[in-house]
Parts: C-alpha cells; structure tokens; sequence
C-alpha cells in the first residue's frame, strides 16, 4: 500500500491514518524547530505549496482537518518569511477549515490548536480584536486545565497585548503563566515565552526608566537563547539576537547594539527569511536614528518597508514606514515623510490596530511640527489622542502630553497673529509670560475651554461635541471623566444602552 492510498477509505469504509498523521506530525516537528521549507516538502505528495491548497479529495475528516491545519499553518510561516501577497488569508481559510472539522469531530486539543494558529494569522495582519477573541475562546473552553495549546494561548494573548500598547496587562499574563511554562518540557515553546517576556520587560524598562526591568529582560534573553538552542530552532535565536541588540540601541551601547542587530540579519539572511529581514532593518534603521545617523537609517528603513509592501504583516509595515518617516523627516524631506506616515496612520486603521496609528500621528507632530499648518497639527492630535486612548505605556503617554504642548504653542502664535478663534477662547495673550506660568495648566485650560463651547454648542450632546471636536465619543468620554470632571453637569444625561444580544451568548 502506498503513502497516499494509506489515507483513503478502504473497502470497509474504516480511516487508515497510519501514514498521513505520522507524516503530518514530521512537518509539525519541523515547523516548530523553524525549518519551514523543509515541512513544506515533507508534505509534497498531497500539497504542491504555498499558495496552493492541499489535496483532499477522498480523504477521511480526521486526516483532512489534519492535513489542513499542517498546510495552514506553514502557509501562514511560508508567507511571512517570503512575504506572499493574500498568504495569511489562505493560512486563514484552511486553518479555520479544520479547526471546524475537529470540532464537528470533537477533538478539542486539535481545535485549540487550530484556534490558536488561527489567530497567529490574525495578529500577524494587525487585526488584534480577532486575535484577542479566539484566543479568548480557547482560553474560556479550557478553564484551569493544564494543556501545551492552553500554554500557547497564554503566550500569544501576552503578546496581543504587548503589540497593543497594554504593556502591563501583557506583564501581568506573563508573570501569572510563568510556573506553568517551567513545567513544560517544549523547548521551543519556552523559548518564545522568555523571548516575549524580556520584549515586555525592555519596553516598561525603558518608558519607566525601571533598571531592574532591564537587567531582568536580559535574564530572560539569556534563557530563551538557551530554550532555543536546545529545541534547535535558529530561526528564534536570530529573533533574540536582534532584540538583544535594539535593548542595547536604547540605553546608548551602540557599538553592542550593531554587533547583535547584524549578526541577526546575517543568520535571517542564511536562512531566507525575507520577513525577518526586514523587520531586522527596521530595528537597525532605530538604532541608527537613536544614534543620530539618519543617512544610515533612511537607507536601511527604505529597504525595509520596500519588502513589507506586498506581504500583508500590515504592523511590521506600519512600524517600518513610522521609522522611515522619522529618517525622512530629520533630513528635511518634510513632504515625503507626512505622506509616509499619513499611509502609517490610514494601513493601521484599516487593520484594526489602532495603537500603532496613534504612534504614528504622535511622530508628525514630533517631527514635522514646524512644516505643519495649525489646523494639520490639531488633527494629528486629534487623532493621537483617540487611537491611543487605551495605551498603558507611559512613554507614549508623555510624548503625547509633549505634542499637546507643541499644539497649543502653536495656537498661541495664531492668537498672537490675529487668529479670531483662538482670541476667543483666551483673551488677551500678554506680551510676556507671567512669574509662575504652567504651560500644563494652560493646556488644560485652554482644553476645558474648547469642550465647553463644544457642549454648549451642541445642547449637551457628548457625541455632537464630539463631532465637533475632530474626537471619537469614546475619546471625549474619556477626557471629561478624567480631567473635566466640572463639565459633565453640562452634558446631557447618559441613556443606559440595552445589552448586546451578542455579548450575551
């Protein structure tokens, strides 16, 4: 009998699975340790590749929900590392495919991992929601049993938050998942645990300017550099490479941060993984940025975003075109790099990750403030600060606290030139600044001011003031609660809205 007739029904209509699971479960091993293409040949008598889908014809459900969460899931790795346009949505449909074959079949573990590769593809397109949902759904069915699929939702729901600007939320899942993962005996699974901690643990490190974070985001470096060597897998270990390398760009070791960053694109290099690649430059093109080097980093970035324009990991994108944006800009290549981050902004709405945008919009004003007309100021901001309205990092909170005062600086100018709205809500601007003046106090101030006029204007309509304001509903509920407590007597009463018939099931 041979390898593809093995899987088919036989004259007694009974499943002879012995060679495809076994054949399936080969691709898995490799997958995991990184070496994708060879997975991909592995399973070449029923698949003829990326985009193709596979062979089912005839085959039983349990092999074919087999068969299609193999080919799913390397299609998803596959399209990456060669950024194939429309791959993730393949990944997508033959993933989902069998995840709902398992389920009709009631395999659960093979459902959950399914649902859990099913989001992978979700959050490598930026759609952190979906994400966040399935792996949910995962996580709910579950409970407190111990599985290496409840284990690998864990890790990626940390890292949904982390790619959502919910840094201590990502922290918290980490530290709380942390003895379990030391149970496991997969090292490439605790591997990627450790990598994702330490990238939690640099970024609160350095926007908290938290020392101990730092050095314990190197520990965690360190041991998933060892989990990796140990599982084989050199892909990852190229990964921590490079954010071993960003760290030391952050806290100015440049000459260590360039060693690490280009021995990783080396190793991504070898391994053609032209993904990786580019997400490499990009950490590169940062450094050089932070190093003061913006030739060198314009270069690098426009090299980067130049791969990622087709592959469809739509936030690598938008971090890379933010990066080349930023190089731009300190060239004076003023128009280019608005135009750059205007599609930053417009690609990470589109994709449902709305954080990323907001960064963006904070990085036209902090670098083209000065070319920027007021008005194209005030929508930056506007848009900033309603994009980022759930970010828990506090640096990124502070730079828009910055950007706010560049804003208003700016309206200051206009009302000193003449500009009749602005005269409005200030008075008269005196000609020098008085002993004790806050600018904080002025930027609440004149905040509180505009709300006001908005709400009046409107007859109390939070979501008319909105409107008018450039903001999101959400965005000015979130204002008046937290900084304008005085002004929601001038609001009109909260209607209680009926519950989702959605979220009731």
């Amino acid at each position: 009998m041979d390898l593809q007739t093995s899987v088919f029904k036989n004259e007694t209509d009974t499943p002879i699975l012995e060679n495809l699971i076994p054949l399936c479960e080969l691709a898995k091993g490799l997958e995991e340790a990184g070496e994708f293409e060879q997975a991909e040949e592995t399973l070449s008598p029923f698949w003829q590749g990326v985009p193709n889908r596979p062979d089912t014809k005839g085959l039983m459900e349990r092999a074919k929900a087999e068969l299609l969460l193999r080919t799913g899931t390397l299609t998803g790795w596959i399209g990456s590392t060669k950024q194939i346009s429309g791959a993730q949505e393949i990944a997508k449909d033959l993933v989902s495919e069998s995840a709902n074959i398992f389920s009709a079949l009631g395999i659960f573990e093979k459902e959950a991992e399914a649902r859990v590769d099913l989001a992978i593809c979700y959050w490598r397109e930026g759609a952190l929601d979906e994400a966040r949902v399935t792996l949910r759904h995962v996580l709910d069915r579950f409970g407190e049993m111990q599985s290496e699929q409840r284990l690998r939702a864990l890790l990626n729901s940390a890292i949904v938050e982390k790619d959502a600007i919910r840094d201590r939320e990502s922290l918290r899942i980490y530290r709380q998942a942390a003895p379990q993962f030391e149970l496991s005996s997969n090292h490439a699974l605790r591997g990627k645990f450790h990598n994702s901690y330490a990238t939690v643990l640099k970024s609160l490190g350095l926007a908290e300017d938290r020392e101990e974070y730092i050095d314990k985001a190197l520990v965690e470096f360190a041991a998933a550099s060892f989990h990796f060597e140990r599982a084989g897998h050199h892909r990852f270990q190229a990964r921590v490479e490079n954010n071993v390398g960003y760290l030391f760009a952050s806290i100015g070791r440049f000459p260590e941060a360039q060693e690490h960053l280009d021995r990783a694109r080396r190793l991504f290099v070898r391994l053609q993984d032209h993904g990786a690649v580019a997400y490499a430059d990009d950490s590169r093109a940062q450094a050089f940025l932070l190093e003061g080097k913006p030739e060198e980093a314009e270069r690098i970035a426009r090299g980067a975003v130049k791969t990622l324009r087709d592959g469809g990991e739509q936030m690598m994108l938008v971090e890379a075109l933010t990066t080349h944006a930023t190089a731009l800009a300190r060239l004076k290549r003023f128009q280019v790099a608005k135009s750059t981050l205007d599609q930053a902004v417009e690609i990470a709405q589109n994709a449902g990750n709305p954080d990323h945008g907001g960064i963006a919009a904070v990085t036209a004003i902090e670098e083209l403030s000065s070319g920027l007309s007021l008005s194209a100021l005030q929508r930056y901001y506007s848009t900033a600060e309603a994009l980022l309205s759930n970010s828990q990092n506090r640096s990124i909170k502070a730079r828009l606290g910055e950007c706010a005062r560049r804003v208003l600086a700016a309206e200051f100018a206009s009302v000193k030139a003449g500009a009749s709205f602005g005269a409005e809500v200030f008075g008269n601007v005196p000609t020098s600044l008085p002993q004790g003046f806050s600018l904080d106090t002025e930027v609440l101030r004149y905040e509180g001011s505009l709300i006001r006029k908005a709400l009046e204007e409107s007859g109390g309509s939070v979501t008319r003031a909105a409107r008018l304001l450039g903001v999101t509903h959400q965005g000015l509920a979130f204002i008046l609660n937290g900084r304008h407590s005085d002004l929601l007597s001038i609001r009109t009463p909260v209607k209680k809205r009926r519950r989702s018939i959605i979220r009731s099931h």
